[in-house]
């Protein structure tokens, strides 16, 4: 072989015949994990389906905060498979639009030179970017009730298009929830109502805010009157349709949300349905009304059945109560849900104790002093931002005196059912009474882990004490832990010998919340009728040693 020279290897190394033969690499291409990088404006693209349509209403605030300070929190970007731009990934856009601004107004490079966190775009990108701008909108800046529903429309279509089939309501809350958006079935209900009826007749009333508590209203409006319509319509010619009729009542008050009233709409609806129905208003008006309150019960979430004996306890506590209205602005819970206040009544709101006040105000006054376990007031200016917030929302603000009184009775079973478990009647409110309802709710404990004859009775201490097994019977590891659970709470105060309890400080996590999912050994939780047992046991006991401590203290 013969011997190649440096210089005829050069020589070959840089004749023209020695090149690339395949395609250069225009772009590199992104990375495949989270990776810190540094884009421009220019690289930059804000979110084509973000569900905010308007103003921020905080971006005024945000926009001197990223001035003064710089960028605290950049947005997470990504960017779709052969795109040219970045996109903010989740939430965002409100603070590159802010960017833009204040590089046109300053020039200066920090506006502009953005450190980000690059994500990989995701198998499902679309949905899990617009669940995302859901949620981070949500929970920073706050949505308007119509560009969340048509957020929501906006991801039902792409659930669709993935899945190649339509989806119902319930199977659309539970992919929402399990993409981090939870909604309750109900909600979306209102809000594809809302994008359908409502929408093009006040669009601008809902994207100046109108709330949800309204758009609820009108939505209920909206079935009675058509079910009412329907009713009074069959069989006769008429000039318009139901849609027509709804759109040309509700488009003349296309205002603002501050002056926008739902009675005004109802009171226009049913004086055209009258005129073309030639019938009496007061007629319509009260058929109106009486299917309204039938929507309301029948859309409202379920509430959990309870027996009878409790619904009465429940009726009688109410019946000391002054006469009233019910509030029907009640508190909206993490999925948007308002109780219902037409399916079940509830004790009326109390009042303060005044001159000359019944027997039953004053009864009212004494259960609400038993429901407060330390005075808490609200500064001015809490109480001026639940306000904004309420107006911004359209729901009403509870308040506790309103509401501390309508609880939903917890439990039902058992010898004394628990419709409330800290509020002690004045009839109970004795060391006696207060034993023997300690110790019945420690035997029904140990029932459900199947350990009914270890507890007895006893008139000292808390009221009962716990006792070894009988002879051949051995306790489940669940019954064990329940069991060393009943007397720690009553051996500092009833003198027992010790029964080998097991190590409950490693056991207590699991019997009260659960074990791990996926330890297949974990012991089983205290059910929830159990676990409310446990809490009243807990109040009553605490109760009981402080009467024993200071005896003045009990109800005469």
């Amino acid at each position: 072989m013969a011997t190649v020279t440096p210089e005829e290897m050069a020589g070959q190394l840089l004749a023209e015949g020695f090149s690339r033969s395949g395609p250069a690499a225009q772009v590199l291409s992104d990375p495949l994990t989270d990776t810190p990088m540094v884009v421009t404006l220019d690289d930059l693209r804000p979110y084509e389906l973000d569900p905010r349509l308007t103003r921020n209403p905080l971006y005024d605030e945000i926009k001197t905060s990223i001035r003064e300070r710089g960028l605290d929190a950049p947005p997470p970007i990504t960017r779709r498979p052969g795109a040219e731009h970045f996109i903010i990934r989740n939430g965002g856009n409100t603070r590159l639009a802010i960017l833009r601004e204040l590089w046109s107004e300053t020039k200066d490079e920090r506006f502009f030179r953005i450190p980000c966190l690059f994500r990989p775009w995701p198998e499902r990108g679309e949905i899990v970017a617009l669940t995302g701008h859901l949620a981070e909108n949500e929970l920073h800046g706050g949505l308007t009730f119509i560009e969340r529903a048509l957020g929501v429309e906006k991801a039902r279509e792409l659930y669709e298009q993935e899945s190649g089939k339509s989806l119902s309501q319930s199977e659309l809350a539970r992919r929402l929830s399990t993409d981090g958006y939870p909604i309750h079935q109900s909600h979306i209900s209102r809000m594809q109502d809302t994008v359908r009826y409502l929408l093009p007749s006040i669009p601008n009333v809902l994207y100046n805010g109108l709330g949800r508590h309204q758009v609820e209203r009108l939505a209920v409006l909206r079935k009675a009157t058509e079910i009412t319509w329907e009713k009074y319509a069959s069989g006769k010619a008429l000039v318009v349709d139901f849609e027509t009729l709804f759109h040309d009542a509700l488009a003349p008050f296309d205002g603002q949300p501050d002056s926008f009233s739902v009675n005004r709409v109802q009171d226009e609806l049913i004086g055209q349905m009258s005129q073309l129905l030639d019938l009496d208003y007061n007629v319509l008006a009260l058929d109106v009304d009486s299917t309204e309150h039938r929507q309301r019960a029948v859309n409202s979430p379920p509430q959990p059945p309870v027996e009878t004996a409790t619904v009465v306890n429940t009726a009688r506590a109410g019946a000391n109560l002054p006469d009233g209205s019910r509030s029907d602005g009640a508190a909206v819970g993490a999925c948007g849900n308002a109780p219902n206040n037409d399916a079940t009544p509830l004790p009326s709101p109390v009042k303060t104790p005044r001159a000359g006040a019944s027997s039953g105000e004053d009864d009212a006054a004494v259960r609400l002093q038993g429901h407060i376990v330390s005075p808490a007031g609200n500064t001015e200016r809490l109480q001026t931002i639940q306000h904004m917030v309420a107006e911004h929302t359209g729901d009403a603000i509870p308040t506790f005196t309103d509401t501390v009184l309508q609880a939903i009775p917890v439990q039902a079973g058992g010898l004394f059912p628990i419709s409330d478990v800290w509020y002690i009647e004045p009839g109970l409110d004795s060391p006696d009474r207060l034993r023997i309802h300690i110790a019945q709710f420690a035997q029904e404990i140990a029932e459900q882990a199947e350990v009914p004859g270890c507890i007895e009775a006893v008139q000292t201490g808390i009221g009962f004490t716990c006792i070894a097994p009988g002879p051949g019977l051995s306790p489940s590891a669940f019954g064990q832990v329940v069991l060393a659970l009943l007397r720690a709470l009553s051996r500092p105060y009833a003198k027992e010998p010790d029964q080998g309890d097991v190590h409950l400080a490693a056991s207590l996590g699991a019997l009260l919340l659960g074990g791990c999912i996926s330890d297949a050994d974990a012991l089983p939780r205290l059910s929830d009728n159990g676990l409310v047992k446990l809490f009243r046991l807990v109040r009553l006991a605490r109760r009981l040693l402080d009467l024993e401590a200071n005896p003045d203290e009990a109800t005469p």
